[in-house]
């Protein structure tokens, strides 16, 4: 169980396309994951970026500004999909007289963060 989250509820892109950007940064420390979604082209990574820096923000406010955040990784990175924008399909018109499915898809963005162990707390 990360020790902090954030998420994004209802976010306006398809849950698959989403995933290919938290399948980036899935296990990365938080600073190389911000510079990864920098660089990134894909839609997602902007939405994505604001759910990691939520989460970044509320790791100082529960520690009071005492965890370091160089030390933070992101030990939890899913996206589940969401409901239908509007909660039904629309339709329009398809070729020989049928109907084709609107679907506008939402999902929702879900990061965890944890404190990196350090090597020199280990035992042994």
């Amino acid at each position: 169980m990360p020790a902090f989250k954030a998420s994004h509820n209802h976010a306006r892109i398809t849950a698959r396309k989403a995933r290919l950007v938290v399948d980036l940064i899935r296990r990365m420390p938080v600073n190389q994951a911000l510079v990864a979604l920098d660089r990134s082209d894909k839609r997602a990574a902007v939405m994505v970026k604001a759910v990691v820096r939520s989460a970044v923000a509320n790791a100082e406010v529960k520690t009071g500004g005492s965890v370091d955040l160089n030390q933070l990784v992101v030990s939890e990175a899913r996206v589940d999909e969401g409901p239908l924008l509007g909660g039904y399909v629309r339709w329009r018109p398809g070729s020989r007289g049928r109907a084709m499915p609107i679907r506008k898809r939402t999902s929702h963005i879900h990061i965890g963060l944890d404190a990196k162990a350090s090597a020199t707390s280990k035992e042994g």
